[in-house]
Order: structure tokens, then C-alpha cells, then sequence
């Protein structure tokens, strides 16, 4: 039962992850060290959402009813993953992920939208080294290194026209876990902390500023921005509960409180600004059910949770939570594994603040969604 299901679970509770808090992407998934044997991994997701607004409020902007547009541009995930058995205590594996990301463009907004026509883009790519050491069938501990990468690029018409590029910065932290295991029910819960990582980014900003305003920074400034990817928590749990049938889950905490991107130019045009902040922590869940059909075939659904955090949401994020429903099937075949699933996210709604009243609302984002589609492949060896 436990060979079947585990790679179906693994797809389900990844594209859970496609909108979760944050800048959260991959979730940061370490379960490939878990499997069997030797093996080697490749996987492919796309998410599709559809995220628009309009505003409300006409202080200071255009009447209202100017509308956003779809201001999520769709893209596509890509890992994999490689896990050797030393011995039969020692596991080792290396993990690549693309655990952050955002891509927005309000290129198709009304005119007159106040963040019209905003686009920004942050990719970031991981390579984690994880070991695991087997104390008993019982109990093991992993850990390794994770050394990741993260680029950005923004472009918005207020404040003053601002571009920002950045090179990109690389950075590394540590991955620190322990599982406990009952393998005749396929019982598994395992906890994974990862730290936080330090970038120190290196941006060129540009802005238009009429007079009496024209600092020097308006005109290619380089300078470093340091920030903080946040460090979390994975729980990761799956028990049998009847034959042939695995009760499967997830908890992700991300302490996005951490992440802070402030840079100079920005900072000083607006007073004091963030070009994005975080006034809360998020919590991600995950829950579902897989069954084997044949000795080849099993199937799994799941459900997936994140709570509404209130307050402003900023606007190159306008989303506030989410619920979720995820559908998956894996096939065996020889030394090959194949997995696809399907989610369909229901996106909590959003408000974004006023830019020329502060404390008021600008735009309500309702009725949102998205819905994300995965592959994954799995070859023993």
C-alpha cells in the first residue's frame, strides 16, 4: 500500500502549495528522502489563476468601477529530485525546487486603475543536500544544506514611474528534521524546519520625479537590499486506515513576517515604504485520502485550507486565504512510477488600500480562483 499511494500524496499536497501565503510555491517538500530504494524524480506543475478587482473608492482616483483585469499571469513549477540508499541506515538525496515566485501584470486594467499598468516577476530556485539516519524502523533524523537563489524585477507607474531590476543573489540555509514511522500501517510523521536565508540583492532603481523632488537615486542607483526568506515548518503525516486505503496530510507554517523588501530609492519616495511586507504568518493545511485500486493503479483526493489574515492586501498580491480541492492518480509500471493531479483553488477575497487616502479602501478583489495541474515521474534504480 505505502509504495502505490505515497508518490499520489506527495503531487496532491505540492500543488496545494500553487496559492498559499506569501511568495510560497513548492511548499519545500523533503518527502523524496522517505521513498524506497533508489530512485530519481522529475515533476511539472502549472498553475493558471484568475485574480482581478475593481475600485471602490473614488477619493483622490478615477470614479469608480475601474477594473484590474486579470493581474496573476499563469506559470509553470518545475523540480525533481534524486535519493540514493547508502545503507540501511543512510539515505541521501538532492532536492531542486523553485520554492518562491510571483509574476503580475496589470497591463490589462482600465486606464484609469491606479496600479495600471504594474508588472512585477520574483523567481527563486533551491538545490537541497539531505541526508537521513535511521535510528530504528521507528525513528530517523534528516538534515542537510539548501543553497537558493532569488531574482526580481518590477515596474510601476506611481509612485514616479519606478523601474527596479536586480541581479540575481544567492544564499544559504539549513534543513533540520526527525520522523517517526510505524511501516506495517504505513504510519509516518515527520516534522522539517528550514531556516531562513539572507540575500543580500543588489537593485538598479529608476523613477521620474517632478520638481522641487530630484533626488540623485532616480537615475540608475545601484544599491543592496537585504532581505530574509522565511524560515518554516513542515508537518507531514500519513497512516493506513483500512486496507489499501492511507489517510494522508500537511501543516506549513512560513514566518513571512521575516521577508521585508525595502529598497533605498523606494523607500525614499514614498516615506518610508516597502515594495513588499507582511504583517502576518501564514498556515497552510492539507488533508486527503488515497486508495489503491489494483497491484498498479491508485487514486487520492484531498482538501486543502489557508486562513483569511484581514487587514490590506498589497497590490502585487491581492489574495487573502484559500480552500482547495485536489484530485490525483498514479500509475506503477515496472521501476516507473507516474502521478498526475489536478487542483482547483477557490481564492479568498481582498481588499487593497486607497494609495491617495490612506486607511480606505481602494479595490475589492471577489471571486477569485485558480487551478493547477501536475506531473510527476518517479524511475527505481
Amino acid at each position: 500500500m505505502k509504495n502505490v499511494l505515497t508518490a499520489g500524496a506527495a503531487l496532491l499536497l505540492t500543488t496545494t502549495i500553487a496559492q498559499a501565503g506569501g511568495l510560497d510555491r513548492s511548499g519545500q517538500g523533503v518527502g523524496i528522502i522517505f521513498e524506497e530504494g533508489n530512485l530519481v524524480q522529475l515533476s511539472f506543475g502549472y498553475i493558471s489563476p484568475e485574480v482581478s478587482g475593481e475600485t471602490v473608492n473614488a477619493v483622490g482616483m478615477a470614479p469608480p468601477g475601474q477594473e484590474s483585469g486579470n493581474m496573476a499571469s499563469a506559470y509553470a513549477q518545475f523540480g525533481g529530485g534524486i535519493k540514493y540508499a547508502y545503507s540501511d541506515q543512510i539515505d541521501v538525496a538532492l532536492i531542486i525546487d523553485q520554492p518562491y515566485g510571483a509574476n503580475v501584470d496589470y497591463s490589462d486594467a482600465d486606464p484609469f486603475y491606479y496600479s495600471g499598468p504594474a508588472t512585477a516577476e520574483v523567481n527563486s530556485t533551491a538545490i537541497t543536500a539531505l541526508g537521513r539516519y535511521k535510528l530504528d524502523d521507528n525513528i530517523s533524523f534528516h538534515g542537510g544544506v539548501r543553497f537558493q537563489t532569488v531574482q526580481t524585477s518590477v515596474e510601476l507607474p506611481r509612485p514616479a514611474s519606478y523601474t527596479l531590476d536586480s541581479e540575481s543573489s544567492s544564499g544559504v540555509g539549513f534543513v533540520l528534521g526527525a520522523a517517526y514511522e510505524i511501516p506495517s500501517i504505513a504510519l509516518r510523521v515527520a516534522l522539517t524546519y528550514s531556516s531562513k536565508i539572507t540575500h543580500d540583492i543588489k537593485t538598479t532603481e529608476n523613477c521620474i520625479v517632478t520638481a522641487p523632488q530630484q533626488p540623485a537615486f532616480c537615475a540608475d542607483a545601484t544599491t543592496t537590499t537585504t532581505i530574509d526568506t522565511p524560515e518554516s515548518i513542515n508537518l507531514d503525516f500519513q497512516t493506513g486506515i483500512a486496507e489499501d486505503t492511507l489517510l494522508f496530510g500537511s501543516i506549513r507554517y512560513a514566518k513571512w513576517t521575516q521577508f521585508d523588501f525595502k529598497p533605498a530609492g523606494y523607500e525614499a519616495i514614498t516615506g518610508g515604504d516597502s515594495l513588499q511586507s507582511y504583517d502576518e504568518d501564514t498556515f497552510a493545511y492539507s488533508v486527503g485520502i488515497g486508495r489503491r485500486l489494483s497491484d498498479s493503479l491508485s487514486a487520492a483526493v484531498s482538501v486543502g485550507y489557508e486562513a483569511a489574515q484581514g487587514g490590506y492586501a498589497g497590490n502585487l498580491g491581492p489574495t487573502d486565504g484559500n480552500i482547495s480541492v485536489g484530485l490525483g492518480g498514479t500509475y506503477t509500471a515496472a521501476d516507473y512510477k507516474f502521478t498526475a493531479g489536478v487542483r482547483y483553488i477557490m481564492i479568498g477575497d481582498a481588499d487593497t488600500e486607497n494609495p491617495a487616502a490612506p486607511g480606505t479602501v481602494g479595490s475589492e478583489f471577489r471571486d477569485n480562483s485558480a487551478i493547477a495541474f501536475g506531473m510527476q515521474i518517479s524511475r527505481s534504480f
